[in-house]
C-alpha cells in the first residue's frame, strides 16, 4: 500500500512538473491592444454591437473592421476612450448617453407567450407559458431583445433605480483624468 501510494506520488510530481515546463515553453502570448480594449467595454456580453460578445467586439476593433461607436450600452464615455485608446476620431452624432438599465415587465400585460423568455441570451427571465414572467435582475444585460418581441409591449427597458442597494459609481471620464493636474 505504501509502495503504490509513494509511486503515485513521484509519478504525480513528475507529470505536474512536465505540464508546468510545457506551459511556459508554448505559451502563447495574447494582443496586449484586445486585452486593453476589453478593460474599457462594458463586459455586459449583451450583443447590441453584432458580436457575440465583448472579446469578439475588442477583437474587431483591434483589428480595425468595427467603428469605435459600436458599443450602445457603453455610451459615449465608451466611446471616446475606445477612440483615445485607437487614436481615431469619435463622431459622437448618433451615440446616446446611456445609464444602467435592466428589463421590467409590467404584469398586467403579460400574457405569458414566453416569446421573451426564449430571446433572452442570458435566461434573465423566469417564468413558464401562461404564467407572468419576472425579470431576474441580476442576470439582465439590458439588451433589448425581450422588448423587441414581446407582442403585448409588457416588457421595457427602465434606468435602474438609484438606491442604496442599486446604486452605482459611473465609470470615470478617462479624458478628465489624462488632463489632470498632478
Amino acid at each position: 500500500m505504501i509502495a503504490a501510494l509513494t509511486s503515485l506520488t513521484i509519478l504525480g510530481a513528475i507529470l505536474g512538473l512536465i505540464l508546468g515546463v510545457a506551459a511556459r515553453v508554448f505559451r502563447v502570448e495574447g494582443n496586449k491592444l484586445v486585452e486593453e480594449l476589453l478593460d474599457i467595454l462594458p463586459g455586459s456580453q449583451c450583443g447590441q454591437c453584432g458580436f457575440p460578445g465583448c472579446a469578439g467586439a475588442a477583437q474587431a476593433l483591434a483589428a480595425g473592421s468595427a467603428p469605435v461607436t459600436l458599443c450602445p450600452p457603453g455610451g459615449r464615455a465608451v466611446v471616446l476612450a475606445l477612440a483615445a485608446k485607437l487614436g481615431k476620431e469619435a463622431n459622437l452624432t448618433g451615440v446616446q448617453e446611456s445609464v444602467p438599465m435592466i428589463a421590467e415587465v409590467k404584469e398586467e400585460l403579460c400574457i405569458g407567450c414566453t416569446r421573451c423568455f426564449k430571446v433572452c441570451p442570458t435566461d434573465a427571465i423566469l417564468g413558464a407559458a401562461q404564467q407572468i414572467h419576472s425579470v431576474f435582475r441580476e442576470a439582465c444585460t439590458a439588451c433589448g431583445k425581450c422588448e423587441e418581441v414581446c407582442p403585448t409591449e409588457s416588457v421595457k427597458l427602465q434606468p435602474i433605480p438609484v438606491t442604496l442597494h442599486g446604486w452605482y459609481w459611473h465609470k470615470p471620464n478617462l479624458q478628465a483624468l489624462q488632463h489632470a493636474p498632478t
